[in-house]
């Protein structure tokens, strides 16, 4: 794939070819790093943390979305130590954009269910660009009732713009495997943990997300409609999409703020692109983490805090109301 710069990543790119071609011209001419190479570098490490210091909630959504981003199989290449895919509802057909399956992190056996968007064309076409079918929410169901049979813990990678919103979708009853799964996630007695990786767009994520805990990457969204959409229909321009960002509140940041996710997972500086190998340690770290914490939990108490974490949100108290006789 063509290297992709986003706008404000430009002026760092820019930079890093100009060190890039400097330090190969000093290493074919046997010559040490000079000080225009050095000074190049204190540059460009100021310029990264200046940039990414201060990201607005758009230019995050951005990174969420970019191309290069490590996808659910990146991670599983990296830190799962065996994985077995699993496929097919059982009902009607296999659905590309989830992947699922027996996988082995650090020794403990697990059900792994992940959406996965593709890179090139193909791919992102057999992938239907990660946006989930009602086959693909009932495989995921199926596969959180076998861990919940054998007793394993559930982890699950989401990275969706949404569900599938076509006829075909509608016609094979997409709302109810959505709610159907909801439901259930509710009440499987296992530990479950949701890893948002890169975007998680409306139902088409919750339906795989209703866990005991929730852990998202420090440029990930999570939120119950795109920034484009929110524009369209408040504002009828979807040119609007980056103020609809801010207003939405949908970075890691802003939802561990609502206590609506659990943690915060580190990226690299300029984002899990930049270096997917440090992105895949900063989420087996907090993978671990949570594992621990909760495989030690009784199932019972893990149930009942799971009930209720959800029902705690949406619901606020006003102070200066004043209560009826």
């Amino acid at each position: 794939m063509p290297e992709v710069a986003l706008d404000f990543e430009k002026p760092i790119i820019e930079l890093e070819k100009r060190i890039a071609e400097l330090r190969q011209i000093a290493e074919q001419e046997g010559l040490e790093a000079g000080d225009e190479l050095r000074e190049l570098e204190k540059k460009a490490d100021h310029l990264r943390k200046e940039v990414f210091s201060r990201l607005t909630r758009w230019q995050r959504v951005q990174l969420a979305r970019h191309p290069l981003r490590p996808y659910t199989l990146d991670y599983i290449d990296r830190i799962m130590q065996e994985f077995i895919e699993l496929h097919g509802d059982r009902l009607f057909a296999d659905d590309g954009a989830v992947v699922g399956g027996l996988a082995t992190f650090e020794g403990m056996k697990i059900v792994l269910i992940g959406q996965q968007k593709g890179r090139e064309t193909k791919e992102k076409l057999a992938r239907n660009f990660g946006m989930m079918h009602p086959e693909g929410y009932r495989k995921a169901l199926r596969l959180m009732r076998l861990a919940e049979k054998f007793r394993l813990p559930v982890v699950t990678f989401i990275d969706t713009p949404g569900a599938y919103p076509g006829i075909q979708a509608e016609e094979r009853g997409q709302a109810n495997a959505i709610a159907d799964n909801i439901l259930a996630m509710t009440r499987i007695r296992t530990p479950m943990i949701a890893v948002i990786i890169g975007e998680g767009g409306s139902g088409g994520a919750l339906a795989i997300a209703v866990t005991d805990r929730v852990l998202m990457m420090e440029n990930a969204i999570y939120s119950v409609i795109s920034p484009e959409g929110c524009a369209a229909i408040l504002w009828a321009d979807r040119a609007m999409a980056e103020q609809a960002a801010e207003s939405l509140r949908i970075t890691a940041p802003d939802l561990q703020e609502l206590a609506i996710i659990d943690v915060v997972i580190p990226e690299p500086l300029g984002g899990a692109h930049r270096d997917p190998g440090a992105a895949a340690e900063s989420v087996r770290t907090a993978l671990r983490a949570a594992l621990e914490e909760l495989t030690r939990i009784p199932i019972d108490r893990v149930l009942d805090e799971r009930a209720s974490k959800y029902l705690r949100m949406g619901v606020f108290h006003d102070p200066g109301a004043v209560s009826g006789g």
